[in-house]
């Protein structure tokens, strides 16, 4: 007899239904899995064997054959032991068949338990587009399933659970989606931040418009300080962003229980000697990197010079696409990578180079050297260039709490991202920093006067350009931020001013 229990897998970042076949033949004992599993796979075997007898069951005797369609896809992980031990059941006549709008996913312990498995959203979502209207799912993820549309949710504690319920004995109430909100006491506010007034403003622009920026300032001016406080002016996520997000979070195994959903945009600050592979993905089966798992919010790069150039030579594509493919050996994988770029950076080595305390050490070609290290055709990627220069003692003796709050800047990013929102309406396009040539053609006409603004500084700059699109971009999030449907001159020239930023 040969059992057929459906399933789900992996691929990347995306699921997709996986069809368990097994069947059972007379001859020498033998439990074989075949459809290019992975060690993880094959290992279920020995697992499955063990549950059968915990749950009161008896294995079958001779020659077990399980197969994972479609057989051309490497199968890796766990996932597939309950639908493998249910399958042995089935076909040895243990217990009845198993119905077919119903899916199967879940590790198993040696005594019969579930335990949770990753990238349990992105295997629920694709359980819906599949016609699947059941899914059986260990406890611990039935708070994560229950966020895909169109898929009755029920959290499994144990195998004898499961076929209690299955045979009508003891049936179990369906997973409820849990509410989720996020928490804005739990990000910093800037209003603990004192002074530095022209970097604020230049923040909030970034976060009305979704642009990259880059702060340089000697060491204490309060670049770290400021950067770790964005996230707490960024607009709400969209419920696709927050679905897109959780799905990478979950496939590296950051979600559980009580948070099985990202409630605010995903804050990434690697350290400096993270590894490419770290960076952009990697390993032997490639998984999702830094600028993944930034995806919809913030990847904040501290000391920049201090990175591996083949490191940030990794972000320029992502940058630019908002995808990034991995490829290995093994197998190959794409995963959406849109994040805003927020970078931190002494002048040179010792810090203080321009600093008019004049305690400096670096030589000319020294400050060369340091800032050469980031490479032209990556700032031609960062929309907005802030120096952040030290603070005063007046500035310093003011008492915290007096600068505006992140509510109120948050507010007017709010409805500016708002009227994005509406003047991308239909298309892929979220934010201005994503607007392609025909929108930038289509948004950002300027006057005579704008045009002549436009057209010096790109004689007077050496603008690329990459770099004339990207003052086009940040000159109508000012419009933005201004209520303002025309762009005019002040909002290009504020816009030119954030690329002026002194690099030797």
């Amino acid at each position: 007899m040969v059992s057929h229990i459906r399933s789900l897998g992996l691929e990347g970042i995306r699921g997709y239904e996986v069809s368990v076949e097994c069947a059972i033949a007379g001859g020498l004992p033998a439990f074989d899995i075949v459809g290019l599993p992975d060690a993880a796979v094959k290992e279920s075997r020995n697992r499955v064997q063990a549950a059968v007898k915990s749950c009161n069951a008896r294995n079958p005797q001779g020659k077990v054959t399980v197969n994972l369609a479609p057989a051309d896809t490497r199968k890796v992980g766990t996932v597939y032991d309950l639908p493998i031990l249910l399958g042995v059941l089935s076909a040895s006549g243990a217990i009845p068949p198993l119905p077919q709008n119903a899916a199967f996913v879940g590790e198993l312990s040696l005594s019969g338990e579930l335990r949770p498995v990753r990238g349990m959203l992105s295997m629920a979502i694709a359980a819906g587009e599949n016609g699947i209207e059941v899914l059986f799912v260990p406890e611990e993820n039935a708070p994560e399933a229950s966020f895909a549309e169109g898929v009755c949710i029920y959290g499994i504690k144990t195998v004898p659970q499961l076929l209690a319920h299955l045979s009508g004995e003891a049936p179990l109430s369906p997973a409820v989606m849990p509410e989720t909100a996020p928490d804005p006491s739990a990000l910093l506010d800037f209003a603990d931040v004192k002074g530095q007034e022209n970097a604020k403003r230049a923040l909030e622009i970034a976060a009305a418009g979704g642009h990259n920026i880059l702060l340089k300032g000697p060491p204490g001016a309060g670049k770290s300080m400021l950067a770790k406080r964005l996230p707490s002016i960024l607009p709400d996520m969209t419920r696709q962003e927050t679905l897109e997000s959780t799905k990478i979070h979950s496939v590296m195994g950051y979600t559980d229980r009580r948070h099985p959903l990202l409630t605010a945009r995903p804050f990434r600050a690697p350290h400096h000697t993270v590894s490419p592979a770290a960076m952009a993905g990697g390993t032997s089966n490639p998984r999702p990197g830094e600028v993944s798992l930034a995806h919809n919010g913030v990847l904040f790069l501290d000391e920049l010079p201090e990175f591996s150039p083949v490191v940030l030579e990794t972000l320029r594509q992502p940058l630019e696409d908002g995808v990034v493919t991995v490829s290995r050996a093994a197998a190959s994988a794409t995963y959406p990578s849109r994040f805003m770029l927020v970078c931190a950076m002494n002048p040179c080595k010792c810090g203080w180079y321009g600093d008019k305390s004049g305690r400096c050490t670096c030589s000319d070609q020294a400050v060369k050297r340091y800032q050469s290290r980031i490479s032209g055709p990556l700032l031609d990627r960062i929309d907005l260039l802030v120096e952040v220069p030290a603070l005063e003692f007046d500035e310093l003796r003011r008492p915290s709490g007096e600068a505006e709050p992140s509510a109120v800047i948050r507010s007017r990013v709010t409805a500016a991202r708002a009227v994005q929102l509406r003047r991308f309406k239909g298309t892929l396009t979220t934010c201005n920093a994503h607007m392609d040539s025909r929108q930038i053609s289509d948004f950002c006409k300027t006057d005579e006067a704008g045009t002549i603004l436009l057209h010096k500084a790109f004689t007077a700059m050496g603008l690329t350009a990459r770099s004339y699109d990207r003052i086009l971009r940040v000159a109508r999030t000012i419009a933005d931020l201004d209520g303002s449907e025309e762009l005019k001159p002040k909002h290009i020239a504020e816009a030119v001013q954030y690329r002026t930023a002194d690099f030797a």
